[in-house]
Order: C-alpha cells, then sequence, then structure tokens
C-alpha cells in the first residue's frame, strides 16, 4: 500500500524522507516536525509565482526565523536587518509598502554585507556569515526560487546558532579537557594524554553546536506552524 509521503509533487531529502516514512498522515508530520528548515522547503514548494500574495506567509516565515540569528551580525551593520523588514512590509501589504524590486534591492545589500563580513578577519565570521546569509535568504523567498531561499533562511539561522555554541562550547569545555588530561596524565603513554584531552574538547564543542543548530531549527518549525497552521498540501 503507497504511504501518504509518496504523493508529494517534489522529492524530499532522503533524511526527511525516511522521517516522514514514520508518519501516519501529512498533518500529524507537520505538527510534529522539528525541522523548520525542511517545513520551510515544503512550503516554499507549494508558495506559487514569485512576487504572488500566496507567497506572503513564507516570506513572513523565513523573516521570522532569520531574525533568530540577529545578534551574530556585527553592531552597526544594519543591511541584513533591513533586508528583512523590507521583505516584511512587502509581505503585510503595508501602506506604502515596498515594491518588489526594492526588496530585491534590499536583498542584495544583505548579501554586500555578507561578503563583507567573509573578507573580514574579525571573531565568530561564521556565524555572522550565516546571520548575513540568512537574512539575504529571507528577501530572497519574495522573488525567486521560493523553496530553496525559505530552506536557506532557517538553515543559515540554525548554522549561525551552531558556529556560535561551538565557539561557546570550545571554551565551556576547557574544564573537561583539563579534567582529561589531568587523568590520563597518569596513563604510561603521554600521546594518549594529549589525545583524551583534546577528544574531550573536540566533543563538548561539536555537542554544543549539534544541541544549538537543533534548538534553532525546533524555533523555525514552530514560527512556520504559526504562519501555516494546517500542511500546505
Amino acid at each position: 500500500m503507497k504511504h501518504w509521503s509518496d504523493k508529494l509533487t517534489y522529492s524530499p531529502c532522503a533524511e526527511a524522507l525516511t522521517w516522514l516514512k514514520t508518519q501516519p498522515d501529512a498533518q500529524t508530520a507537520w505538527n510534529k516536525s522539528e525541522r523548520g528548515d525542511w517545513m520551510l522547503y515544503h512550503a516554499g514548494k507549494l508558495a506559487g509565482e514569485p512576487g504572488s500574495d500566496a507567497r506572503h506567509p513564507l516570506v513572513l516565515a523565513a523573516c521570522e526565523c532569520a531574525r533568530l540569528v540577529l545578534p551574530h551580525v556585527k553592531a552597526g551593520e544594519n543591511r541584513p536587518l533591513i533586508a528583512i523588514e523590507t521583505a516584511e512590509r512587502w509581505a503585510r501589504g503595508e501602506a506604502n509598502a515596498p515594491s518588489l524590486q526594492e526588496v530585491r534591492q534590499a536583498a542584495d545589500a544583505a548579501d554586500a554585507a555578507y561578503a563583507s563580513a567573509y573578507a573580514s578577519a574579525y571573531a565568530s565570521a561564521d556565524a555572522a556569515d550565516a546571520a548575513y546569509a540568512s537574512a539575504y535568504a529571507s528577501a530572497y523567498a519574495a522573488y525567486a526560487d521560493a523553496a530553496d531561499a525559505a530552506y536557506a533562511s532557517a538553515y543559515a539561522s540554525a548554522y549561525a546558532s551552531a558556529y556560535a555554541a561551538s565557539a561557546y562550547a570550545a571554551s565551556a569545555s576547557a574544564a573537561d579537557a583539563a579534567d582529561a588530561a589531568y587523568a590520563a596524565a597518569y596513563a604510561a603513554d603521554a600521546a594518549a594524554a594529549a589525545a583524551a584531552a583534546a577528544y574531550a574538547a573536540a566533543a563538548a564543542a561539536a555537542a554544543g553546536a549539534y544541541a544549538a543548530r537543533a534548538k534553532t531549527l525546533a524555533i523555525c518549525a514552530d514560527i512556520v506552524r504559526k504562519h501555516y497552521p494546517k500542511v500546505p498540501l
């Protein structure tokens, strides 16, 4: 018997499809999902033509996800926020709302900020780069490939959090690494002692980054459900 996911009009990634196969129906999967990136990609596939009103909830969801990483943008750099706010005003259809061309220009400015950050050598550049990319993608969802742009917004948000958490975890894991080194110092093999300390620090950093990424994607999933209570079909 065919599974409901077999009726999807696009091909999800292998990881998403494997998970979908465990769910009894589309709405249950939508309600339970903690992957905002998958959900935005799905909504984007059904979001209508570029610039159409059907894209409004998608853009608002993508922008809200992108806002999660604004703290990673360096002080004084306002282009990512302007891109998000411009896209939001377009999606809300406000009086004197910006045109699609103005949304595009704001997104291009955010992209330029991303390029500038990438070329710079300040600390936490990875987190900042991902934050700029998220803002760019959220605005891009209004006028280009909706699925890819919306997905990129949540994906970049999650990785900005992961990059930031990784740096934090590396610092926080110093005690763990010291403990491992101290214990291993009693071992006969000095190389094994050094390896144990390095492994402890790396494992703590990786765990922190993974947890931050998962948490951000779960927050994005809730954001998507706010704008799409019912799964788009």
